[in-house]
């Protein structure tokens, strides 16, 4: 069954729920998918009950919301929609990459499935969207980079893997810097106890990072 019978509203929670466990390992709750949704808590958990019901969503009181397997495949058909409508976005309708999130929730909804592959075929099957987060393949496998945060990282070499879309304003600040997704950096402590980084590059300024904004980036360590 195609995602494409699922409602607006179905698509949206079920991509929710993938996204809140996609960069994390902490369980997912119901308040979590609301505030992610934007809506109030009793709108979520009727629709997580709702989703329950359609055998879409596992979640018991008081407990863990979790997508099932046809959830989940599900969920990861509207992300592949989602990043592939941005990098197409970005690639061939030369958007910034600021700019593509609002576009492709959307879009998303409106494409169908045999629209979506044949972008994915037009962009050369691409891995990663313009933020860097994996694009599944038409299969529903993904591809997850072994990335850590920069929060948690040491000083070191390394390569910037994902920075979070969610504030358009943070991508702005990075593209204004000159900092994008595969650049090689070396990081290094901020001041004492600020929790802040510093990225470094050849020829470039060091860029200052506070904690608000190493928790949105996500990085490899270089061997």
């Amino acid at each position: 069954m195609s995602v494409s019978t699922l409602s607006t509203s179905a698509q949206n929670y079920l991509k929710v729920v993938w996204g809140l466990g996609e960069w994390s390992t902490d369980p997912v709750t119901a308040s979590q998918v609301a505030a992610k949704a934007g809506v109030k808590l009793s709108t979520a958990s009727d629709a997580i009950r709702k989703l329950t019901d359609q055998g879409l969503i596992k979640h018991t009181p008081y407990g863990s919301v979790s997508l099932t397997a046809e959830g989940r495949q599900h969920a990861v058909a509207m992300v592949r929609r989602h990043r592939l409508i941005e990098t197409f976005l970005v690639k061939t309708l030369e958007f910034r990459w600021d700019q593509v999130h609002d576009e492709a929730e959307t879009l998303e909804h409106a494409v169908s499935d045999f629209m979506i592959d044949r972008i994915d075929q037009l962009l050369g099957h691409p891995t990663r969207d313009p933020h860097g987060d994996p694009i599944p393949r038409g299969d529903g496998s993904v591809d997850m980079p072994a990335a850590v945060t920069l929060a948690a990282t040491t000083p070191g070499g390394v390569r910037i893997e994902r920075i979070s879309d969610e504030d358009p304003e943070l991508l702005q600040f990075f593209a204004e810097r000159g900092i994008a997704i595969g650049d090689i950096v070396t990081v290094v402590d901020g001041a004492a106890f600020s929790d802040s980084r510093e990225l470094h590059r050849d020829g470039a300024a060091p860029v200052n990072l506070g904690p608000s904004v190493t928790s949105s980036v996500w990085i490899t360590r270089l061997p």
